[in-house]
């Protein structure tokens, strides 16, 4: 009797060491795929040719409607359309494959999360403010984007310019109030 109750238990704990190992396997597989997918995500696409893309076009006119653009660019990374809504520039920025990675706008050093600007006066008190520019992130397209010639995570984030005599510095500032320090500009 007992080893008919022993058997089943047995057979039990084998299934559930298997099930538990591939599972493990599974969550560190899942791991190194993210993580290679993350990698190349960040790996930015050149264009090709000279000429801003028919496509770009295209899908600016879908994302936007028909709001007249000031200026195409064709620069090694994207299609940029400079354009006006609701009374503020935009820039809107198309990657390789004429998929919008998101815009920029300059906004006021108030526009940013309250907390960022107490820190910022408390820690760079001695820097004027310069510009300040918030990236809106395209949540649909995996592309980073690149700023000020670096390239960063994509996500919605304000970049505050301060300058102090010839020094000027960019801290990237998310939307809950985080401040970092992104790039050193002389």
């Amino acid at each position: 009797m007992k080893k008919i109750i022993a058997l089943p238990a047995a057979i039990f704990l084998f299934v559930a060491a298997a099930n538990a190992q591939t599972d493990e396997a599974g969550v560190k597989q899942e791991g190194i795929t993210h993580k290679e997918k993350r990698e190349e995500r960040r790996e930015l696409r050149k264009l090709e040719g000279r000429e801003v893309s028919y496509q770009a076009k295209e899908e600016f006119y879908k994302d936007f409607g028909n709001i007249p653009v000031i200026n195409w660019e064709h620069t090694d990374n994207y299609d940029e359309a400079s354009f006006m809504k609701d009374g503020h520039a935009y820039r809107a920025f198309y990657d390789f494959d004429a998929k919008l990675v998101g815009t920029t706008t300059h906004v006021s050093f108030s526009d940013i999360p309250e907390n960022a600007q107490k820190l910022i006066d408390k820690k760079f008190g001695n820097y004027e403010k310069k510009d300040v520019v918030l990236f809106d992130d395209n949540e649909l397209n995996d592309t980073d984007m690149f700023l000020y010639g670096q390239q960063f995570d994509d996500e919605d984030t304000y970049f505050v310019e301060l300058q102090k005599d010839t020094e000027k510095i960019v801290l990237m500032v998310d939307m809950h109030g985080d401040v970092q320090f992104f790039k050193k500009l002389s």
